[in-house]
């Protein structure tokens, strides 16, 4: 019969690209037959992930070379890539994933994606690797450095064009507008923001045009498709956050309303306003999506027609900020915000926020 293994595993780098490690954990039902972790130099996230996951298959092959796998992991990425789902159309990021192929029988392997306190035994290594490693010089200073590298690098990185929608009547009263039944349409002043700002997407000349299906976001997109000519992909990943009971209610109204709630939102950023979704859990989505497009079409221009919540997350995680870091940020209508990603690395640098200028 078939031996059966669990394999979790993670990796880290701090600076991104910094000091990089992985650690990974496999068990078998139920019990841990090996730790696994080590320090890799100077790598990024994705490149410390996949070491992880390559350090656990290929310790199950010289187990049994036969066995089954179960593979759990946090990074969206990884799993997807792994699974087939999601092209690699890098060849640096190619070659890794085929070294895990090669590794052990893709036949026998499944792969799980997990929240990342699921997966805290195998982080937990990864930064006892780190904390154990060798002496590398301050993240900050490498990550300084290689950033620099970068941006005089010959790759192309994919640039990606965020583009919040225009005014809706919820817009000019600052109220919450999220995935609710309300769903808003353009008003006057919405539609004309959104045909100034096709105008001027239409000048960065894009490749590939994605928006939030909402009704918002649906109608700006068409504005951009007809002044760029590009076919519209609507991808639910960009919707806004949701709002839960706060949808469609001003800020006075809800602090008059759930005062405690309130507060607890603005405390935290894991709290759910009025039984919604957390910044927490919206930042898990919104980097998957990230990754997903850098994945599908590296080195090109992605125009994505979203939301404030959502571009406020993009833009935090591109600076690696701290969670609640997204409170102190705001996304005008029909503003353009981007953000370069070189496809090789994962590397990530936000390049503008909030820009208006077209509709002076």
């Amino acid at each position: 019969m078939a031996r059966t293994f669990r394999l979790t595993a993670d990796g880290g780098s701090r600076g991104n690209p910094g000091p990089a490690g992985y650690g990974a954990v496999v068990s078998e039902n139920g019990k841990i037959l090996a730790e696994l972790f080590d320090v890799i130099g100077i790598a990024t996230n994705n490149v410390a992930e996949y070491s992880g996951l390559l350090a656990g298959l290929t310790h199950i092959h010289s187990l049994d070379s036969e066995g089954i796998v179960e593979v759990s992991m946090d990074s969206k990425l990884v799993v997807e890539q792994m699974s087939g789902r999601w092209q690699i159309k890098h060849a640096d990021m190619r070659d890794l994933a085929k070294q895990c192929r090669d590794a052990h029988n893709p036949a026998l392997i499944t792969y799980k994606w997990i929240p990342r306190d699921e997966n805290s035994h195998a982080d937990r290594l990864a930064n006892k690797a780190l904390d154990g490693g060798s002496a590398h010089k301050p993240a900050a200073v490498v990550q300084e450095n290689f950033l620099t590298d970068r941006l005089r690098s010959s790759e192309v990185p994919t640039m990606i064009y965020f583009v919040r929608h225009g005014e809706t009547i919820l817009t000019p009263m600052r109220k919450f507008s999220g995935t609710g039944p309300l769903d808003p349409e353009l008003m006057a002043d919405g539609f004309l923001q959104a045909e100034r700002v096709a105008q001027e997407v239409a000048k960065l000349k894009p490749d590939i045009l994605i928006a939030s299906p909402l009704q918002r976001t649906r109608q700006t997109a068409e504005a951009i498709a007809r002044s760029t000519s590009l076919e519209i992909i609507f991808d639910q990943d960009w919707y806004e956050l949701s709002f839960g009971s706060w949808d469609g209610k001003s800020i006075e109204e809800v602090k008059a309303e759930s005062p405690e709630d309130y507060q607890a939102w603005l405390n935290s950023s894991s709290h759910r306003p009025g039984g919604g979704e957390s910044y927490d859990e919206a930042r898990i989505r919104i980097e998957a999506a990230i990754e997903k497009v850098v994945a599908e079409y590296p080195g090109k221009k992605v125009v994505v027609v979203t939301h404030n919540g959502v571009i406020k997350s993009a833009a935090n995680i591109a600076i690696g900020g701290p969670n609640d870091g997204v409170f102190h940020m705001d996304a005008s209508p029909c503003s353009i915000s981007s953000i370069s990603i070189w496809p090789s690395d994962g590397l990530r640098a936000l390049r503008s926020f909030n820009e208006g200028g077209h509709h002076r």
